[in-house]
């Protein structure tokens, strides 16, 4: 039977649920659906958030301060359920009027400072510690075309081609193509870059790395919509080069688990607020003399 093609109507208007695995949480307009207040942990910086790319860029940030020596790096990570639609409590709002994860707020110097967008809160973070940002005038150029090339072509990947291919109630041969021809070609300018270089911006390790291999470099490794075979990533040799070295990095390994629900369970830390919630085997001991019989 011959579907009935679609033709627009003279003027939008949201009558239903568009469908999909976010239909749910889906709407034309923005400000808060509900009031609840964000928590507030010990350390200055809190991050409300959720392990999808975007709030992985800035946990594997963090773990790589920390481990630098960073003290000052120490945060709070609360779980955000973006399917849950706690993106839209008050709270979450006044951080982000745009109720995205990630969103920082910075309580170290007085006023609170809140920080939204994924690449603004790598900036932020890169800017205070003095780390992963080049202080030459070449090497930060090149480290914020990498991560404003990522802040742009990414919604290809997520919202494009992510949707359509793994999130969409039907699948759709039109825009399957469309967009999958276009992360192909993100791919191929990816891996011209890296077939020249060790990493995005040079022979140093920035947050440029930091905010495409959560995208980029989990789909060529097989983790982002399990679209690795059907976009022939094995093909992009230095781009997979690239995204396993990083993924062997320890920060790299916490950051990802940070704020993460869903997979194997060990793998698994909806909230952290210290460091040894990430390795429990470091976890302090309490005092037993101070325990209550």
């Amino acid at each position: 039977m011959t579907k009935t093609p679609y033709v627009p109507p003279r003027v939008w208007q949201h009558l239903a649920p568009s469908g999909g695995e976010f239909a749910s949480i889906n709407r034309p307009v923005a400000g808060p659906t509900h009031e609840r207040e964000l928590p507030v942990g010990k350390h200055p910086l809190q991050l409300y958030s959720l392990a999808t790319p975007n709030g992985v860029k800035v946990t594997i940030l963090l773990e790589e301060l920390l481990a630098l020596g960073h003290d000052g790096a120490e945060y709070d990570a609360w779980l955000i359920r973006i399917t849950e639609g706690e993106q839209f409590s008050s709270g979450f709002v006044e951080i982000n009027p745009n109720s995205k994860i990630p969103a920082l707020v910075d309580h170290s110097s007085g006023s609170p400072i809140r920080v939204f967008e994924s690449g603004s809160i790598l900036l932020y973070l890169a800017e205070k510690f003095g780390r992963f940002l080049p202080t030459d005038p070449a090497g930060r150029t090149e480290t914020l075309n990498w991560l404003f090339w990522q802040m742009g072509a990414a919604p290809y990947l997520g919202g494009g081609f992510g949707h359509f291919y793994a999130y969409a109630p039907e699948k759709l041969e039109y825009p399957i193509n469309r967009f999958a021809m276009e992360v192909k070609r993100q791919l191929d300018v990816l891996d011209r870059r890296l077939g020249g270089q060790r990493y995005l911006a040079g022979d140093t390790y920035t947050i440029a790395d930091m905010a495409v291999w959560p995208w980029y470099g989990q789909l060529v490794r097989g983790h982002l919509y399990s679209a690795a075979e059907f976009l022939s990533a094995h093909e992009y040799t230095h781009v997979v080069r690239w995204a396993e070295e990083i993924a062997e990095r320890p920060a790299v390994i916490r950051g990802r688990r940070v704020n993460r629900t869903w997979g194997d369970e060990t793998d698994q830390v909806p909230e952290r607020h210290r460091s040894s919630d990430l390795d429990p085997a470091r976890a302090p001991v309490p005092d037993s003399s101070s325990t209550r019989s």
